[in-house]
């Protein structure tokens, strides 16, 4: 069990370590000199992105697992269900900081050699994480029918999508827990242990479900309260995790205020960032659900398999921010440089590879979400304009990543504020056009291809390298 799990870092914490240097007449060629390091770096991505995708892919198997058991109880549950899961993801990503940011700083304080430092950094994000959750759990539950109607929930999908919404609330303080422990484990460079809560817990979630939503016949509720329950027993167990790592460090668990203030302070840009990226995805569901139930019922299945692929490629990212943290807390920019050459490699080969198994894979998962053949219809050209950009996706979720890891927050704010600038006002059109959810879906691929621009661009002038165990 989690509970168990020591807090440790495992060989990848190792300083990163260049070639043996070489006797004269004993050169080895510059070709065998660079696979050497592609595949030091290749076992650095591998040990932390392995582990990273199976917690990442977890929120979003939660959702996945949502729609096959609710999708079978009918159109309007299911288009409910896509409204309130936007509203959730949508309320995960604008605290997503609270990982993101923490990630960083601590593995900055590793790659220094202050591993006290670095789990004192992470504890600071937990006491945040706790401090944010009982107010946004309460409006939460408080606003649910007002977040449903400026979603566009029809009449007949809002009443599913206010209950999702209401019974969700209860476990709002359980995912900004985990949101915050999660960045602690993976600036330690310790990412199995967040595989291991999160198969738990989506193996528990699935299971509850299935059990609520038709053992006891609680419907959309049953899938909204087997959630809450897994969501709690995983933050159950991160605590547990971090409380030990902490112990051992003689960190203090006490809130320090000015370490709290610093937390904050840091996740600050990269709450605008994720609010204007939440922006676009928020936008894109307003405009499918006001499109027609089958329209956002396809949209929400699409939207699903969407977001997991991203956090499939975000496992990359992931890597990246640990990576570079750590690389650049021990003050070496070439490896940092040669580690992010090395990941979006791995980026733009995933990306390829997503692609292709989205439409080949067709016949075996869309019965699986929905009977209704106009809701496939409208599946089967979305879908291929989801696996159209996947190419694409992988290097900006890498670049995200790496430039979240640097501390680059500032950026990476302004970058995604330009991009939902070009997208807000072409998917609004989309309606009066009568381009249908396929228009909905081709700018959502020009959102990709302008968010790459931006971040290519930052990754060539080298702005990003600023070394320390703190970023000034």
């Amino acid at each position: 069990m989690p509970y168990g799990i020591r807090m440790t870092a495992g060989p990848s914490t190792a300083e990163p370590t260049p070639p043996a240097p070489s006797t004269p007449g004993t050169e080895r060629p510059a070709a065998a000199e660079l696979r050497h390091e592609r595949r030091r770096h290749d076992r650095e991505i591998l040990a932390l992105a392995v582990p990273a995708f199976g917690a990442l892919v977890a929120e979003p198997l939660f959702l996945l697992g949502d729609s096959a058991i609710v999708g079978h109880l009918g159109t309007a549950q299911l288009a409910g269900l896509g409204v309130a899961g936007t509203a959730l993801s949508t309320l995960a990503g604008i605290f997503v900081f609270l990982a993101y940011a923490t990630t960083a700083a601590v593995a900055r304080r590793i790659g220094a050699g202050d591993r006290r430092a670095a789990v004192q950094q992470g504890i600071d994000g937990v006491w945040l994480a706790l401090l944010l959750a009982v107010p946004v759990g309460l409006l939460a539950a408080l606003l649910a029918p007002r977040v449903a109607d400026l979603l566009g929930a029809s009449a007949t999908a809002a009443p599913y999508a206010v209950t999702y919404l209401r019974i969700s609330a209860l476990g709002i303080p359980a995912m900004l827990m985990v949101l915050a422990a999660t960045g602690v484990l993976r600036g330690l460079q310790d990412t199995r242990t967040p595989l291991l809560v999160a198969v738990a817990g989506f193996t528990a979630n699935l299971g509850l479900n299935f059990a609520l939503v038709y053992g006891a016949d609680l419907g959309v509720a049953g899938s909204a309260w087997g959630t809450v329950l897994a969501q709690n027993a995983m933050a159950a167990a991160y605590l547990a995790v971090v409380v030990r790592g902490a112990r051992r460090e003689r960190a203090a668990l006490r809130p320090d205020p000015a370490g709290i203030r610093a937390c904050a302070r840091a996740g600050g840009p990269l709450m605008i960032r994720t609010l204007s990226l939440r922006a676009v995805l928020v936008l894109a569901t307003a405009v499918a659900a006001r499109l027609g139930d089958r329209e956002v019922a396809a949209h929400q299945i699409a939207m699903a398999l969407w977001s997991f692929l991203a956090f499939a490629l975000d496992a990359i990212a992931i890597a990246g921010q640990a990576i570079i943290g750590r690389y650049l807390g021990a003050g070496d920019r070439a490896g940092a440089r040669a580690a992010t050459r090395r990941m979006v490699e791995w980026g733009l080969g995933s990306g390829l590879l997503l692609g292709l198994l989205v439409v080949l894979a067709r016949p075996l998962y869309v019965p699986l979400f929905t009977a209704d053949p106009a809701v496939r219809a409208q599946l089967s050209v979305v879908l291929l304009l989801v696996a159209l950009t996947q190419p694409a996706s992988g290097p900006v979720f890498v670049l995200d990543g790496v430039l979240m890891g640097a501390g680059d927050g500032g950026y990476l704010a302004w970058a995604m504020l330009g991009t939902l600038a070009a997208f807000a006002p072409l998917v609004l059109v989309v309606p009066s056009l009568g381009w249908g959810l396929a228009g909905v879906w081709w700018a959502l691929n020009l959102f990709i291809l302008l968010r790459c621009a931006f971040l290519l661009g930052r990754l060539r002038t080298g702005r990003w390298l600023v070394t320390g165990a703190v970023r000034a």
